[in-house]
């Protein structure tokens, strides 16, 4: 499953999650991860994350569904993100004001 906006995102099941220069895997906890991109530059100076590290100010425990997620870096204009889920699950993304919204079921 893909979901896509050409103006700035994308968001897949992929089998393994990396970073993409150098084709380092980076660890996601979960049964399946959603990649997700986007055409926005990270301002490390407000929000301060190194590659493969769990996304700060994000507090997961509690979701039934989310497992973790993980900074896969800024490359070719783009971010990338690592969100571990229980299992493949279906999603759809929504585009707020400010804001990209995933959307994880809880079940099939």
């Amino acid at each position: 499953m893909t979901t896509a906006d050409p103006a700035g995102y994308w968001a897949r099941y992929v089998p393994g999650f990396a970073h993409i220069p150098s084709g380092t895997g980076i660890p996601v906890a979960g049964g399946a991860v959603i990649e997700i991109r986007f055409t926005a530059p990270v301002n490390q100076s407000q929000y301060p994350v190194g590659l493969a590290a769990p996304l700060p100010g994000l507090d997961l425990s509690g979701y039934q569904t989310l497992r973790d997620a993980k900074f896969g870096g800024y490359y070719d204009s783009a971010t990338h993100i690592g969100l571990g889920v229980r299992a493949t699950l279906p999603f759809r993304v929504l585009v707020l004001p400010g804001r990209l919204v995933l959307d994880v079921a809880h079940s099939w």
